[in-house]
């Protein structure tokens, strides 16, 4: 049984795509949108929270530990603690991912 192929939109598809609208160099725009990511992670991580007007909020949770098991051998184990992140859509955002 083959897999089907996950298509996912990269940082280079939003680069060409913010390049061929601008003219912007891709450099420039990859060098943009990597600083962008480390601006929203440096805020999650200080704030605990960051929200985007008409896109969402990324919340930082701690998970705490949990005993598992291994479903093949049946054995317990312990998940440590870790940091998840959240995200909640705004409303704008659902209401254009279902045209309204």
């Amino acid at each position: 049984m083959e897999k089907s192929k996950r298509e996912n939109l990269t940082k280079k598809d939003i680069s060409n795509s913010i390049g061929s609208i601008t003219g912007l160099s891709s450099s420039f725009i990859s060098k943009f949108l990597e600083h962008t990511i480390e601006t929203i992670i440096y805020g999650i991580n200080k704030y605990g929270s960051l929200k985007i007007s008409n896109f969402g909020t990324f919340t930082k949770k701690l998970k705490k530990s949990r005993i598992g098991r291994n479903p093949k051998n049946k054995q317990n184990f312990e998940i440590k603690e870790r940091n998840i992140i959240t995200f909640k859509a705004a409303k704008y955002l659902k209401d254009k991912i279902n045209n309204v």
